[in-house]
């Protein structure tokens, strides 16, 4: 398990969808996953301290498990098939750790609202995670590498890219030098 940050919220320009990116805490590398737009709204709202005049339905859920006794520990982005990523929320009841399926959005909305920490499984990172290029800002693609060529046959890294090509699309189309910069100017 790798601890992330959420870095920020973005809106692709293309369609309009969301994407949270979460950043290794220890690395430089992102992970971008895809959102519906109440989960983003509800993640920006905590995020911000936007104070709301009735609670959210992750306020609810926080409220639940706390008035049931129990504590979120931490959540884990677990998976990723078919371009789509699975998540489990671990809450603490009596002792006891129950890990809870969970999309990754609600799980995030969930953690920010209880100030835990954010994990992702190193595969996830490893099928889904960008580098940026220091110099540029921009996404260090499959293709810009070399290594694991020989390891890889050209149609099993063909079928990545393109199970990936909604991703790199989007990716693309960011202006990545602002990334954090929020975060930078609330410190």
């Amino acid at each position: 398990m790798l601890e992330m940050n959420i870095d920020s919220i973005r809106v692709s320009l293309m369609n309009y969808q969301r994407v949270v990116i979460l950043k290794e805490k220890e690395s430089d590398r992102y992970l971008p996953i895809w959102i519906g737009p109440a989960e983003a709204d509800a993640i920006a709202v905590k995020l911000q301290d936007i104070s709301v005049p009735r609670p959210l339905t992750h306020d609810l859920l926080s409220s639940v498990i706390d008035t049931l006794g129990g504590a979120v520990s931490h959540i884990l982005v677990n998976d990723l098939e078919s371009d789509t990523f699975y998540a489990k929320i671990t809450i603490t009841v009596n002792g006891n750790s129950v890990e809870i399926d969970s999309r990754p959005s609600d799980a995030i909305a969930l953690a920010v609202r209880t100030k835990v920490p954010i994990y992702a499984e190193e595969k996830v990172i490893d099928k889904a995670g960008i580098l940026l290029d220091k110099e540029t800002g921009k996404p260090i693609l499959p293709e810009d590498t070399s290594e694991g060529q020989d390891e890889k046959s050209p149609e099993l890294r063909e079928e990545e890219l393109r199970r990936m090509s909604a991703f790199t699309d989007f990716i693309n189309s960011l202006d990545l030098e602002d990334f954090g910069k929020e975060q930078r100017q609330q410190q």
